[in-house]
């Protein structure tokens, strides 16, 4: 999952914003300094990560996977899942998108003095600035997004243009995440690691 479904398995307060997001930037981080909710909101990320890569279905999709791309498959649906929700969204929730989406931005704006190292509250600003969640709606957008990773990856890779493996699996993959997703969030709800 990515940032979006992240914070959708999150509980709505600063704290769990920050520790749902903080996931994908705790290399360094010291989780005994963490506030507690924060602190829990980052053992929430991990339980995500861990059920959804150890998960038979999405196992089975990574090796959909053209071999050159397979070893960024699971980037590629993590991104591609975003998309997914949010394409998807009345079936999870009641609530608006973007309200849904402003109150994460909110959150996150709020939560940068507990983000530990500039580069979470660098990427967080630019994503509320650059309004990512809300370019996840559409296909193209995500195509764009996972060029830019592609870039960003330090040796050589067939990583760029994954987004036509995407369309070429759409509807196996629509199909999987729409079954997965909730279980996943079944799962989560069950670990109650954030109550």
């Amino acid at each position: 999952m990515n940032y979006f479904a992240h914070l959708v398995l999150s509980q709505p307060t600063v704290e769990s914003t920050v520790g749902n997001l903080l996931g994908d930037f705790a290399r360094a981080v010291d989780r005994e300094s963490l506030p507690r909710a924060v602190a829990d909101g980052l053992d929430n990320h991990r339980a995500v990560d861990r059920f959804t890569d150890a998960h038979e279905s999405i196992r089975s999709l990574k090796t959909r996977f053209s071999r050159r791309r397979r070893r960024f498959a699971g980037i590629a649906l993590d991104v591609y899942f975003d998309h997914l929700l949010m394409k998807h969204w009345p079936a999870f929730d009641s609530r608006p998108l973007r309200q849904v989406i402003d109150a994460f931005y909110q959150r996150m704006m709020a939560g940068q003095f507990l983000m530990p190292g500039e580069r979470m509250r660098t990427t967080t600003r630019r994503m509320v600035e650059q309004d990512w969640f809300g370019s996840y709606v559409e296909l193209d957008s995500v195509g764009e997004a996972l060029d830019r990773i592609a870039a960003r990856i330090r040796f050589d890779n067939g990583f760029a243009n994954v987004i036509e493996e995407l369309r070429h699996h759409e509807a196996e993959l629509e199909a999987v995440f729409l079954a997965f997703f909730p279980e996943l969030r079944r799962h989560i709800g069950e670990l109650g690691l954030e109550s």
